[in-house]
């Protein structure tokens, strides 16, 4: 729908009105601008969002945003504005992406691990575990990580913090799809990746299946010490139930039905019916076209930009290279 937004300068442009905000899949807006967030939301009321493939504008507008996903691999800056949001009426819950890959060095600008492992779990104690998911996100393989020592890394972090999230979601490394990922791969970690080696990279359905029945025994153990835990896939056209792993829905109407129900605007805007429901239960009116075929996402606006997150995690889809990253940022 077409909503009428007066920009700082006075110009009257339309936009749109989303409901759902995702801040965003394409940059860590908690980690590295919270503050430009927090001053667009209270001061402005809308953000500019430009296209990265046609580089035409859209300006989207917070006046009627229910849901705010946060993704991100630090949310140490966006936790003091918390409250703010929670004055405001607006709900939230995080994606947060907490990979062990410091041996590796796939992830250079984030926090180290332990620390990382402790603003997980102050970020599940002030706002609950329910709304802090825990992404292992992407699984990559080389020669010594192999899927044994994945599901040890998996294991280890899963012990510290299976009393502090209700999810687990991962997704396999799409590194051939990506010709930037290749050459970041390539230019960052030559010891590692190759022309030659990068599809070896890539899991075969075997080393799929491989890691989603050690990740099965794991869910046993960890249902132990919480029933309600589960494991889920993003993005992926391999089914996994025999395993006990579903395919997950990280933009959730369920988790948004179940975690926000007294939000009259919302619950419309989520209109449920039973019998319209696919694979993913998905209502069909809500799924986000603008995503891959096999993702289980409902539709949201998200409102980052590529080539703008600093953390330059080698196997990004979204920076083409750290210079790329240095010279733009959000606007």
């Amino acid at each position: 729908m077409r909503f009428s937004i007066k920009r700082d300068n006075g110009e009257v442009v339309n936009g749109i009105a989303p409901i759902i905000i995702s801040a965003s899949r394409s940059t860590d807006i908690p980690a590295f601008y919270s503050e430009w967030f927090m001053n667009r939301l209270r001061n402005s009321g809308y953000v500019k969002w430009v296209n990265p493939f046609n580089q035409t504008p859209q300006y989207i507008s917070f006046k009627n945003t229910r849901v705010i996903i946060f993704w991100t691999k630090n949310p140490t800056p966006m936790i003091p504005y918390l409250k703010e949001l929670d004055d405001l009426g607006i709900n939230y819950y995080f994606q947060f992406t907490l990979n062990d890959y410091d041996n590796e060095k796939f992830e250079p600008n984030v926090p180290k691990l332990c620390d990382r492992i402790k603003i997980f779990k102050q970020l599940s104690e002030e706002i609950g575990k329910e709304k802090v998911i825990w992404r292992f996100d992407p699984l990559i393989l080389t020669s010594e990580l192999t899927v044994r020592e994945l599901l040890k890394k998996i294991w280890y972090l899963g012990n510290e913090l299976i009393d502090y999230t209700n999810k687990l979601v991962f997704s396999f490394a799409d590194i051939s799809v990506y010709k930037k990922v290749q050459n970041n791969l390539i230019r960052e970690l030559p010891d590692i990746f190759n022309k030659s080696n990068i599809l070896n990279s890539e899991f075969s359905r075997e080393k799929k299946e491989e890691l989603a029945e050690g990740l099965r025994k794991i869910l046993i153990e960890w249902k132990k010490r919480n029933i309600n835990f589960e494991i889920a896939s993003c993005s992926e056209d391999i089914h996994l139930e025999k395993y006990n792993i579903k395919h997950n829905k990280c933009i959730d109407d369920d988790l948004m039905i179940k975690l926000f129900s007294d939000d009259k605007k919302l619950m419309e805007f989520l209109v449920y019916n039973p019998n319209e429901i696919n694979l993913f239960g998905i209502r069909p009116n809500l799924k986000d076209k603008g995503q891959r075929k096999d993702c289980g996402c409902i539709y949201s606006k998200d409102i980052g930009a590529y080539n703008t997150c600093s953390h330059l995690c080698v196997y990004c889809y979204a920076n083409t290279s750290g210079k790329t990253v240095s010279a733009n940022k959000l606007i």
